[in-house]
């Protein structure tokens, strides 16, 4: 048997990608890797970086070109193309939209094509609202079904009271749980 198919969707939080980088060596290592990346991913020049000398880091590390478009990704549901999703960093708006049922990016409709399919989809948080207007999507989500979390902290408790990320170094272990149908713990 070969090496589990795994999505890796990448939205905003561009401030967490030189970490995410790291995570996606290590799960290239195990796993064959499909990078997903959201529209505003693909375009986005920030203090973090040029979108293209990301494109090109995360092509290398995973050997495939990226998908970012719902046509590239609509696939995925009928020809159950990916054992498991993760969408990290997993932003508010990321959050919303999949609690809402909306897939209007190549990220969101790779999650509802893998859920489509029974498959674990692992999310990855990393937003300043977690505690606030996005706590209610984080409760949803919670409750679905094939729908698991990686560990996350308030990274920022006195400054950014409602932040929250995600556990980086913990994504892999959170990735084996869902495999499994199971959620890691402690989650917060």
């Amino acid at each position: 048997m070969g090496k589990l198919r795994i999505g890796f969707g990448m939205t905003g939080s561009f401030c967490t990608w030189e970490q995410v980088i790291s995570v996606l060596k290590q799960l290239g290592n195990t796993y064959e890797i499909t990078p997903i990346l959201s529209s505003i991913s693909c375009v986005s020049e920030n203090r973090f970086g040029k979108a293209s000398d990301w494109i090109k880091q995360i092509e290398e590390i995973c050997g495939k070109k990226i998908w970012s478009t719902i046509e590239e990704v609509e696939p995925i549901g009928p020809q159950n193309l990916l054992d498991a999703m993760v969408i990290v960093p997993c932003t508010g708006n990321t959050l919303g939209k999949l609690a809402n049922g909306i897939n209007d990016s190549a990220v969101t409709m790779a999650a509802k094509s893998t859920l489509r399919n029974g498959n674990p989809l692992v999310l990855a948080v990393s937003t300043n609202d977690a505690l606030g207007a996005s706590a209610r999507n984080i409760g949803t989500l919670l409750n679905a079904k094939n729908v698991y979390f990686v560990p996350m902290h308030q990274d920022d408790p006195e400054r950014k009271p409602t932040s929250m990320v995600a556990n980086f170094d913990q994504l892999e272990p959170a990735l084996k749980a869902a495999l499994q149908h199971r959620q890691i713990q402690p989650m917060f």
